[in-house]
């Protein structure tokens, strides 16, 4: 008996372990299941394709006398068109979240034209695009039309705040997004980097050597050499698009053009689409490659340094300037033999770069989609450096060096770059125009000698922005930081770093690849290292929020990236909204006036007429009797050329250049006595066919009725000639 209760009794608790142990091992396989759900969901969201959309729009604005940006030269004023400029537009769709990035071939985007962007957005798709997954940056072309801001220093620089110029941005880009939520579908991303040698050139180096020598030594040069591409491509591996970053700035066409240009950056763009989109006219077909700034503050196109143009010799090196001429005399220039051919070495050379990228691109971007954005106001952010130290950002202000402007265009007064004190004569004349500045304000930007207290100046309208967007999306393991400035070298390091350690610090994203979007969402100048600000060079001046700038950005970046990696995009504050002036605009640009044409001719006459016969490499020129091409209103998707050539079969006349290609140059001269006239060039390129041509003119002219203005068209041909590989042509 004792023996059976003894053997019950084991075999009971046997059968009872045995469930307890199948109970447990159930409990840990269903632990396990769940824990391998949720760790590889985003596996499951690697083997899926993105959703993905691109497109392209033209939104160039009228190229007559309105100024251009970037220079800040009220004298270059548009006067016809060297390329159009075009805004390129790439969504992305995870199936849960969507981000928008556009790239616009325009100097930068302000304040006011992203909220017109996203105004029009809302209108027509309601929430889906937003403020806060919606990246407008800007290629920082100096040949875009300005006109499109609503501070006063802006505007003071660019007639005032100019419909004709927003507008057409303002619909470009609208219209590019439209084309890209249209064609999205089924779609794979690949991301690939390498280095592009002989494009940049730092031109600030005294200010650079100025950071810390530790620091330096961790690089091998000056400026960011790294291209970065996004690979495009639809669920059967054909490219759709192509997105590229590399730092360098878009001023290869000088402050002396007046055609408007999407310079250095927009000519990769049209080389790559005319390489992808065969036998399409510029601007025309499926493929969209977009060439993105980044952090390019410092860094020149303009590869053979500066000199003093008018003796030879080299600039003074640390404020760039010559003992006779001033800075005005410093200049840098490109390897090409003029600006074209520098815009054409510099472009063809990113071009080069990022295709080989582009074609060699295999590591698969996979995984989520994030968005995270505020309003941060920028006068006014304090960040903790240790226990001790606090640092805080000033009211907007330049100092003096920003008005000796850089060695890729001086300023014509007798300020030089590096000043850490004021000139009595010009801080006379501010003071007695638009006052002193704050002891506050000079304290808190020291050294910098303050020029302008922009931030204590409103009339009109405030001169300078308060509210910024600080902006970041991940595509995967893509972070795009959307920077509302000209990030310097070093600034943009110490940010990539920054974000891509906080990115990574949580575990659930790795090995991020963090760009840099700048000039975008709104301008604010530049953006300075804390030891850069220091030297007072023109980068240094023009930072506009004190000499804590950086540290600011870098302590709202890591917290948007925190909360990327920590999912708590939902908690973030959304900060104070910007403004959206809608009084004390004001618009300097007189109405274009009526066109008056020489005697016994008409609009579209021909006044000096083309060669009979022109080899490749040969430029042939026709000059018209023109109207002013403000009065052709919205000219997107049009163009005042063509250049076309007989085709015997058909006995018809086809279309190989139109004012967006390269290998033209409209140039609209305003005369005398309000009579004006266009003259085309058409570069023939060595791949040009032999056989029969002509150059033809499409434009308006405006007279008076009375009263009523009435808007005509016209258009003009030149004389058929012939291009042949040899001038004896039978």
């Amino acid at each position: 008996m004792a023996d059976r209760r003894c053997c019950g009794v084991n075999a009971c608790q046997i059968t009872l372990i045995i469930s307890l142990v199948c109970m447990t091992a159930g409990c840990i396989t269903l632990i396990a299941v769940i824990a391998t759900m949720n760790s590889h969901k985003d596996s499951e969201r690697r083997g899926e394709p993105y959703l993905i959309g691109v497109g392209r729009a033209d939104c160039t604005g009228p190229p007559a006398e309105i100024p251009l940006m970037g220079y800040a030269n009220t004298q270059q004023t548009a006067a016809g068109i060297h390329t159009r400029l075009y805004s390129r537009a790439f969504i992305i769709d995870d199936g849960k979240k969507r981000v928008l990035f556009v790239t616009a071939d325009v100097g930068m985007i302000s304040q006011r034209l992203r909220l017109e962007v996203l105004q029009a957005l809302q209108v027509k798709y309601g929430d889906l695009y937003r403020q806060d997954n919606v990246v407008l940056s800007g290629t920082h072309t100096h040949c875009g039309l300005a006109g499109y801001f609503q501070y006063t220093l802006f505007m003071i620089t660019s007639k005032g705040y100019i419909k004709a110029s927003m507008e057409p941005l303002v619909n470009g880009i609208v219209k590019s997004i439209d084309i890209a939520h249209r064609n999205i579908r089924p779609g794979r991303i690949y991301r690939n980097r390498g280095q592009l040698d002989d494009s940049s050139l730092n031109r600030s180096p005294h200010s650079y050597l100025n950071n810390p020598e530790d620091e330096r030594r961790r690089y091998k040069w000056n400026t960011d050499k790294q291209v970065v591409v996004l690979k495009f491509t639809d669920v059967d591996g054909d490219g759709i698009g192509m997105l590229s970053w590399f730092a360098v700035h878009a001023v290869s066409m000088n402050y002396t053009n007046r055609m408007v240009s999407s310079d250095n950056m927009g000519y990769a763009s049209y080389l790559l689409e005319q390489d992808k989109n065969p036998g399409e006219l510029p601007g025309q077909g499926s493929f969209v490659a977009g060439f993105s700034s980044s952090n390019l503050g410092d860094v020149s196109p303009n590869t053979r340094g500066p000199f003093c143009v008018n003796t030879g010799l080299p600039c003074d090196y640390l404020n760039s300037s010559c003992p006779i001429g001033g800075t005005k005399m410093c200049q840098s220039f490109g390897p090409g033999r003029d600006m074209f051919d520098s815009t054409r070495i510099i472009g063809h050379n990113i071009y080069k770069k990022a295709k080989e990228l582009y074609a060699t691109a295999a590591e698969e971007v996979t995984g989520s989609i994030q968005s995270a954005h505020q309003w941060v106001d920028m006068t006014n952010v304090t960040v903790q450096l240790d226990d001790k130290n606090t640092v805080t950002t000033c009211k907007p202000a330049l100092g003096h060096s920003f008005a000796a402007g850089t060695i890729d265009g001086g300023g014509d007064l007798n300020f030089t770059q590096g000043a850490v004190e004021g000139d009595p004569f010009w801080d006379g004349i501010r003071d007695s125009l638009v006052g002193p500045p704050s002891n506050q304000t000079k304290e808190c930007h020291h050294p910098k000698p303050i020029l302008f207290s922009t931030g204590e100046m409103n009339w009109p309208l405030p001169w300078h922005p308060r509210i910024v967007d600080v902006q970041m999306i991940t595509v995967g393991s893509v972070a795009v930081v959307a920077v509302p400035g000209e990030m310097t070298t070093m600034s943009g390091r110490r940010l990539r770093e920054a974000v891509k350690q906080e990115l990574e610090s949580e575990g659930t994203l790795r090995d991020m690849e963090v760009v840099i979007a700048g000039l975008s969402n709104v301008y604010t100048h530049y953006i300075t290292t804390y030891e850069e600000y220091q030297v007072q060079r023109y980068e240094g001046a023009s930072t506009i929020y004190g000499p804590h700038t950086l540290t600011a950005y870098l302590h709202k970046y890591r917290g948007l990236a925190k909360a990327i990696a920590q999912d708590s995009v939902a908690e973030l504050p959304v900060g104070p909204e910007p403004p959206f002036f809608t009084k004390n605009l004001f618009n300097l640009m007189p109405a274009a006036p009526v066109d008056r044409k020489p005697d016994n001719t008409s609009f579209g006459d021909v006044l000096e007429q083309v060669y009979p016969i022109y080899r490749q490499g040969d430029v042939a020129s026709v000059t018209f009797v023109a109207g002013n091409p403000r009065h052709s209103g919205d000219i997107r998707d049009k163009t005042f050329v063509t250049v076309e050539i007989y085709d015997n079969r058909t006995d018809t006349w086809e279309v190989v250049h139109t004012d967006a290609s390269w290998e033209t140059r409209f140039q609209w001269l305003k005369g005398s006595n309000r009579q004006s006239n266009a003259t085309i060039e058409w570069h023939i390129p060595p791949s040009a066919l032999s056989g029969s041509y002509r150059i033809r003119h499409f434009g308006h002219y405006k007279q008076m009725n009375g009263l009523r203005p009435i808007i005509t068209s016209y258009e003009g041909s030149s004389d058929v000639f012939k291009v042949s590989t040899s001038l004896y042509y039978l």
